[in-house]
């Protein structure tokens, strides 16, 4: 058991077995079922409940499964091998209810209270962007964390409809009142677009977000936003959350609420890579939504930004676990 529980895993060699051959699994990695053999777990969310308009983001683990089999072992700029610092697997899907919201928050936060207790760190394909609420449940249950977050929108409304208060555009404004998250570690990258009201930015604003606007991206440039990004998350523990809708629609049109005027695939790389180096403790990409993409563009947007944080968790996954020697 002790040897099985230290094994790290690889991905299916490409120059063996063809990239479309074989199991679709995320990064091409075997499928394992106990977290406490993982260092870092790679979970699909197929859920798209808390979707309040265009619905599809349920398909994405498996395009985005698909797509990874095109994403290699080392990193080409950093030349991070994550499968050489970490046990990495595919750890299956979260369960879900496609017709029940609360079931679905349960049983998504019950599959990463597992992981998170056996001393595992996830990295998450949605699925809506209300995934992350349960997901921060689990990992923020003992004290709050940082966020960065990518996104064209806040997700700080306070309802929908009424007064439902769990949609994908309302998970950061609960995890903010739950306490999973601090308001004063949090930074929202590329927000943008109308709102349904002039004073929508305002309750963020207040809790102490700091929000950089595509706008406010475009005066500062990459550089100095990233050294914003650091300066507000600090070294304390902190989560990424990058919703494919933070990008314009040209590269990434597979997804429920497109912005116009968004970040370039190249900016979302260099701004990425500008977090090496942080106390990351899990990450997700959501609101991939292969119906509307059925090309796989954006389901590739999403492999490559997984693997970008895989390499980024690797490193802080490695770094913390050698502070402990």
């Amino acid at each position: 058991m002790v040897d099985s529980l230290n094994r790290h895993y690889e991905p299916v060699d490409s120059g063996v077995t063809p990239r479309f051959a074989g199991h679709s699994t995320f990064m091409r990695l075997p499928v394992i079922d106990d977290p406490r053999a993982v260092d870092i777990a790679l979970v699909g969310v197929p859920w798209d409940g808390g979707t309040t308009n265009r619905p599809g983001p349920r398909h994405a683990p498996r395009q985005v499964r698909e797509m990874s089999s095109l994403i290699r072992r080392a990193h080409g700029v950093t030349k991070v091998q994550p499968y050489e610092l970490c046990r990495i697997a595919d750890l299956g899907d979260a369960p879900v209810n496609p017709i029940d919201l609360n079931r679905s928050m349960q049983g998504i936060q019950s599959f990463f209270e597992t992981i998170v207790a056996a001393g595992a760190t996830p990295l998450a394909v949605g699925g809506d962007h209300l995934c992350s609420l349960p997901i921060l449940r689990a990992i923020a249950a003992r004290a709050p964390v940082g966020l960065v977050h990518f996104d064209a929108h806040s997700d700080t409304v306070d309802t929908y409809f009424g007064d439902l208060k769990y949609t994908h555009g309302t998970p950061f404004r609960r995890a903010i009142e739950e306490g999973l998250v601090d308001p004063k570690r949090v930074v929202q990258l590329g927000i943008r677009g109308s709102t349904y009201s002039p004073d929508e930015r305002d309750w963020p604003l207040a809790q102490g977000i700091r929000m950089i606007t595509i706008e406010e991206f475009e005066d500062l440039g990459v550089d100095a936003t990233i050294a914003e990004t650091r300066r507000v998350v600090g070294d304390g523990p902190t989560y990424v959350t990058f919703d494919v809708d933070s990008m314009d629609p040209a590269f990434a049109p597979g997804t429920g609420t497109p912005e116009f005027a968004g970040f370039t695939s190249r900016e979302v790389n260099r701004l990425l890579r500008g977090l090496r180096g942080l106390n990351l403790v899990g990450g997700d990409v959501v609101e991939v939504s292969p119906p509307f993409d059925p090309a796989g563009g954006t389901a590739l947007v999403g492999a490559n930004v997984m693997f970008e944080l895989l390499c980024l968790l690797a490193e802080a996954v490695s770094t913390r676990k050698r502070a402990r020697r």
